[in-house]
């Protein structure tokens, strides 16, 4: 039996789609800590993992608080979050320390342990990885760090970093992984044939059993699921052009709006549509005949496996690179936020709804989801590092 340590930040997005992989390890008779603030404690313990509990001060959705939509403001809400939790986890661990850490983008404060006591680590994406000309792709993103701002929150990285004893500045720590378990339908990296598979292994999405989350009964017409996933869904107004383009299509439309609209926000509601705060979206989209998302990676991999059509409407972050990729690939369509009217959406879910192209290359995204190996092929890769290290720290007999 191993120990192994999960370190990620407390959001939807990062949390969810490793559940699985720690629900395999610990079925495999291991040790999975888990540090995580209460509102994420029952998903993490329906896992079998321990729940380590720690507090954060990143924002929670559902209590109305919004993420930022990136730049410092964001690497800041990281880094702060890193240096609290580092400090939580070590003091509750103590001499407890796993033999390995599983990590991802945002588990700064796992894989800064792994650095201190030479643990070794593996990421853990939910989202797409680099390929060789990333960085000069995405040069005007990273541009802000070379401004006032950015070189503060460098130094202030860097110090953190030399602080806690990690050997590395900030851009080497938050440079290429060593290792890395990609939970994402291949389908959905960008430049696939240029990611250094050494490096890199994908494994497909990781789904689980969600029915605990409820079900959804098959409707008797076709059904469109509409949602902006946790963090970027307070926009009335796209959910007003949302009940205007369905109402009267003979479709069930079901809008995920979020905490921050009411339904008393959007005026009368047709029988046609059901307006809720949350719903459980693997349930629906077993079901579903579109999706319209935010195209998050979570549910663009949700659609996938589901083998739904999809229309993108993107919002914030890697979202504006997965909503183009669901079109390349032949899912979907890209419907830019700021070209969304009642007339557009309709089109456009009609369209991928009764496209035969469509069907067809979503029928093989989802075959090829489903086999890719999840769950088990993320642990298999983690127990094999955990038997290199523990071979290679055996004094020869």
């Amino acid at each position: 039996m191993s120990h192994i340590l999960m370190s990620t930040a407390a959001a939807h997005g990062h949390i969810h789609p490793n559940l699985p992989v720690m629900a395999e390890l610990v079925a495999r008779g291991h040790r999975v800590t888990y540090p995580v603030p209460d509102r994420f404690a029952d998903a993490v313990a329906a896992t079998g993992a321990t729940v380590l509990p720690i507090h954060t001060d990143l924002p929670d959705p559902a209590k109305g608080e919004q993420w930022p939509e990136g730049g410092i403001e964001a690497m800041q809400l990281f880094s702060d979050e890193a240096r609290s939790a580092y400090a939580q986890i070590t003091a509750a661990l103590g001499d407890d320390l796993p033999d390995v850490v599983c990590y991802d983008g945002s588990g700064w404060a796992g894989h800064a342990l792994s650095r201190v006591r030479g643990i070794p680590r593996v990421e853990l994406a939910p989202h797409m990885v680099a390929w060789d000309t990333f960085e000069e792709d995405f040069a005007e993103a990273y541009e802000c760090l070379e401004e006032p701002e950015g070189l503060i929150w460098q130094a202030e990285m860097d110090g953190w970093l030399a602080e806690a004893g990690v050997p590395l500045n900030s851009k080497e720590f938050l440079g290429p992984p060593d290792r890395s378990v990609v939970l994402i339908p291949e389908a959905m990296q960008p430049h696939r044939d240029r990611v250094d598979s050494d490096r890199y292994t994908f494994i497909g999405p990781v789904i689980d059993d969600r029915s605990h989350q409820g079900t959804w009964p098959k409707p008797d017409r076709p059904l469109l699921l509409v949602s902006l996933g946790s963090a970027y869904n307070d926009r009335p107004d796209f959910w007003r052009d949302c009940i205007a383009a369905m109402h009267g299509t003979g479709w069930l439309t079901v809008l995920a709006v979020g905490p921050h609209v009411q339904p008393a926000d959007l005026g009368e509601i047709p029988d046609d549509i059901v307006v809720q705060e949350w719903v459980p979206q693997l349930a629906i989209l077993e079901h579903a005949s579109a999706f319209v998302t935010h195209a998050g990676m979570g549910g663009c991999s949700e659609g996938l496996w589901h083998g739904v059509p999809m229309v993108a409407v993107p919002q914030a972050a890697d979202q504006f690179v997965n909503g183009p990729r669901l079109a390349e690939i032949g899912v979907g369509e890209l419907l830019p936020a700021e070209d969304v009217t009642p007339e557009s959406l309709r089109a456009a879910v009609l369209r991928v709804a009764s496209s035969e192209d469509v069907a067809r290359r979503c029928a093989e995204e989802k075959a090829v989801a489903r086999s890719a190996g999840g769950a088990q092929a993320a642990a298999d890769l983690i127990e094999a590092l955990v038997d290199r290290d523990r071979e290679h720290r055996s004094p020869d007999v």
